[in-house]
């Protein structure tokens, strides 16, 4: 029977007090890591969010007067000049508009900027050395 209790194999209380500082240390670099690729994550997703709208603004920006004027002649073909007018700045709002969706959803991932897996993981660290809740043997 191996689940019969063996006085022999257990340690001291003076060999697990020596091991503890070790457990804490490499504890607290499993949190770290834990907290580490948690902020890289958020900060890609920030990054993506940035740019996108970045795009947004330059496609705005830069490209507004030669897509305007080319919309409006080609168009002017077809209808009057004031409603082409008209379909060109609506073509334009609506691709701005779906690039700061984009933007808003990639930063929707960011927040909140507290990485939530590594706050739970430290307070149930923290309960199994006060000697409350759940944690590994």
């Amino acid at each position: 029977m191996s689940d019969e209790y063996d006085p022999k194999s257990s340690q001291s209380l003076f060999g697990l007090i020596g091991q503890l500082p070790g457990l804490l240390v490499a504890l607290l670099k499993a949190e770290l890591a834990q907290l580490t690729s948690q902020l890289k994550a958020k900060a890609i997703n920030a990054g993506i969010g940035i740019g996108m709208f970045l795009g947004a603004a330059v496609l705005l920006f830069f490209l507004m007067e030669a897509l305007v004027i080319a919309a409006v002649f080609a168009l002017a073909l077809v209808f009057p000049g004031w409603l082409a007018a008209l379909l060109t700045a609506a073509g334009l709002l609506i691709i701005a508009g779906i690039l700061g969706l984009i933007g808003i959803l990639r930063f929707k991932k960011v927040t909140p900027i507290v990485p939530a897996e590594t706050t739970a993981s430290v307070k149930e660290d923290i309960n199994a050395i006060k000697g409350m809740g759940k944690y590994d043997h």
